[in-house]
């Protein structure tokens, strides 16, 4: 079933973690098994990069992965810094968030690709976000238990989409949790409510143009779709429109990067999204309680329509 929703502030800056961790709460009727959040913000002037990276996983029943010691987990800390290092790279501050999940401000100048397949050298560890404006985080539990888990009630910022999961095709796991990054493209993630059908073809396709998947979960593909759209020259629009052609199934996808919103519906428009837009926010939801926890008041909302693509600049 699953829940998604974002929202955009044009011109503003508010408490967006807040904000999108209460609209995430309204849909946890539709998957409590995990969630995620994609915030943008300002990002930080004294590193070039936010990473947003795990080194091992918190699971759940149906994962094939274990918990592990916790010196396991300093060890492969210890190797990525050394390979951030060597990369020619370097740290400016670092926080440890949980045993397993850190947040790096890192200076580099060089190819991400190159830098992103280095650091994911290390066993188990995988880059949840490497952006100028981005921060990643998804974890096992509802809304509230994330948010306080990793203090997101605090990060400002402008825009973000986020995703409550009812695990059906895979394990109850971080790794399988959304939102996704759109690897190497710095900014890029993306929620997804329903099934393609046409996964396989089109992840072969893409991992032959050097693109990367760390799960077996059909909505990685949507991101990793659009960022190697954006990184051959195409807007984020002309990407969504093509997807409506070359990604087949029932879907309803939210994607952001830093200075955007989009929502793509599919031609069958069988998946919800409800829909609320003034002249200085945008907000949309699987259920329209989920904005109605940031608009309380009597407000107009629509459904979109099958096949439409809408994108909004901040």
């Amino acid at each position: 079933m699953c829940g998604i929703a974002g929202l955009i502030h044009k011109g503003k800056t508010v408490n967006i973690g807040k904000e999108l961790q209460d609209m995430l709460q309204a849909l946890k009727h539709r998957g409590p098994d995990s969630t995620g959040f994609a915030l943008y913000g300002k990002g930080n002037n004294q590193g070039d990069y936010i990473m947003r990276f795990k080194v091992g996983e918190n699971v759940a029943e149906g994962s094939s992965a274990v918990n592990e010691d916790k010196s396991v987990y300093d060890e492969r800390r210890k190797l990525v810094d050394k390979h951030i290092r060597e990369l020619g790279g370097s740290i400016v501050n670092d926080a440890q968030l949980t045993p397993y999940s850190f947040r790096y401000c890192i200076k580099y100048d060089k190819d991400l690709m190159e830098f992103s397949k280095r650091i994911e050298s290390v066993e188990m560890t995988e880059i949840l976000s490497l952006g100028k404006s981005l921060e990643l985080v998804k974890d096992i539990g509802d809304a509230s238990v994330v948010s306080k888990q990793y203090g997101l009630d605090k990060i400002k910022g402008t825009h973000a989409i986020g995703h409550s999961r009812m695990a059906t095709e895979s394990g109850v796991d971080i790794r399988s949790a959304h939102p996704f990054w759109g690897y190497p493209f710095s900014d890029v993630s993306v929620v997804h409510n329903g099934q393609l059908t046409n996964y396989w073809n089109n992840r072969r396709a893409l991992e032959n143009k050097g693109m990367r998947f760390m799960s077996e979960c059909d909505s990685e593909l949507i991101a990793v779709y659009l960022a190697q759209k954006m990184r051959s020259g195409a807007s984020l629009q002309d990407g969504m429109q093509d997807s409506l052609k070359e990604l087949d199934g029932v879907f309803t996808y939210l994607v952001a990067t830093k200075d955007s919103l989009g929502m793509a519906k599919d031609t069958m428009a069988a998946k919800p999204m409800v829909l609320y837009e003034s002249d200085d926010l945008v907000a949309l939801g699987s259920e329209e309680i989920a904005i109605r926890t940031l608009l309380p008041q009597e407000i107009d909302t629509y459904d979109p329509y099958d096949g439409e693509v809408k994108v909004w600049q901040i």
